[in-house]
């Protein structure tokens, strides 16, 4: 065989690998996440997850009525292999920044201590841990607030946990990957046109999207319709062979093992 030839198929056979190792073999993943535990996502989202084959990670707030009243509920969402994830105990966020007046004097992140926010944290992975006897977990943070009193909180959570989501609307590259603030794309008022375009261009890179859904079909402000929300999920199953869906967990796994970690 000519030497050409031979640097051509090593070229080949080294891209491939390469292309191999990211996304679980697949050109892209998308990863569907619903913030704040509502009742939507037990009576709208499992279902239709569920009728498709699809995964999802719910990033539960653990003094949600949503979950409290309906535990038996989330643990079967367990036993269907989606991921419930820590989204704190009380949802706190910085009152002090524009657009929160929804933010109460009691869980304003503006006046918690890093200890206050780390402990609740803690409790919430360990009320996680209790009704999915899982040890490893993952983290969203809420309004996106990553500080207390100007300092990182989650420095002081590393050991607790496996990654985190932030809110920063960024495809995730093949390339090293911060998992401690992996960007998303909130989505409010979207059609199911949209939303396949962003998985379009997660496609046309190479890249992770990661989907960051409140209400579906109403229950909160932020909120995107039950038929474009439909379209994504048939989209997805519809392009199974070239897409990858996994939990939030399985994704920040499967990045630290192929060394992208930052």
């Amino acid at each position: 065989m000519k030497l050409s030839r031979l640097l051509t198929l090593a070229f080949f056979l080294l891209s491939y690998s390469a292309f191999a190792q990211q996304w679980n073999k697949k050109q892209a993943a998308v990863v569907l996440t619903y913030d704040d535990a509502l009742n939507t996502h037990l009576d709208q989202v499992v279902p239709v997850l569920d009728s498709f084959h699809l995964k999802g990670t719910f990033f539960l707030t653990a003094a949600s009525p949503a979950f409290t009243k309906r535990l038996s509920e989330w643990k079967k969402v367990v036993a269907n292999k989606h991921e419930l994830a820590n989204h704190t105990l009380f949802h706190p966020c910085n009152g002090s920044q524009p657009g929160r007046g929804f933010v109460t004097p009691d869980y304003d992140l503006a006046t918690y201590s890093v200890r206050r926010i780390t402990d609740e944290i803690r409790m919430t992975n360990a009320v996680l841990q209790a009704l999915d006897g899982k040890k490893e977990r993952t983290f969203a943070y809420p309004c996106g607030d990553t500080t207390v009193d100007g300092k990182p909180y989650m420095e002081e959570l590393k050991g607790d946990l496996v990654a985190a989501r932030g809110v920063h609307g960024e495809l995730v590259p093949q390339g090293p990957t911060d998992l401690y603030n992996v960007g998303s794309f909130m989505i409010n008022g979207q059609t199911g046109e949209e939303l396949i375009k962003l998985v379009k261009q997660a496609e046309k890179n190479k890249s992770m999207i990661v989907f960051l859904f409140h209400g579906v079909g109403g229950e909160h402000s932020l909120n995107v319709s039950l038929e474009a929300h439909r379209q994504l999920l048939q989209y997805l199953k519809a392009n199974e062979k070239t897409l990858w869906n996994p939990t939030f967990i399985e994704a920040a796994n499967f990045i630290r093992a192929s060394g992208n970690k930052k």
